[in-house]
């Protein structure tokens, strides 16, 4: 499994509650691009329109951008592909107060790229100061570990 972009802001500002994985509907030079790594998930979020999940503000660049159709536009919604049941799921979710859907990384999965989805909740900030403080506290550990061994 190739994971071929990343939402490491995700993990930082969100406490992700669970995990999905969705198919994406994408272009062809779209598929190149984000194999070629240019793939960006900053920013983005998926939102439920009339049942159907979408993939908004994801950054995915032309595979050639002097090649590109006139009309290409990097940051449209891109529609995910889910079964109902998991459908029904997520909308039951969304409904609740303050979680959301975060993107979390593009990957590939025999030969298909999928998008793991988190329904997570916001982090205070507050949280957000005390993963900071354990995040330097494992990095101190590792290396005094270094400058014994």
């Amino acid at each position: 499994m190739n994971v071929f972009s990343q939402n490491k802001k995700a993990y930082f500002n969100y406490i992700i509650l669970e995990k999905m994985e969705a198919g994406l509907i994408l272009t062809g030079q779209e598929v190149k691009s984000i194999r070629q790594g240019k793939a960006s998930l900053d920013g983005s979020y998926v939102f439920l329109e009339d049942q159907e999940p979408y993939l908004v503000n994801a950054h995915i660049p032309a595979y050639q951008p002097k090649n590109a159709p006139k009309e290409y536009n990097p940051k449209r919604e891109r529609k995910l592909l889910l079964n109902k049941k998991e459908i029904n799921y997520l909308v039951g979710k969304t409904k609740e107060k303050g979680l959301a859907l975060i993107p979390l990384k593009i990957y590939n999965k025999s030969a298909m790229l999928k998008l793991e989805l988190g329904i997570a909740k916001g982090k205070k900030k507050a949280d957000k100061r005390e993963s900071i403080k354990k995040k330097d506290v494992e990095r101190e550990i590792r290396q005094n570990m270094k400058s014994w061994g």
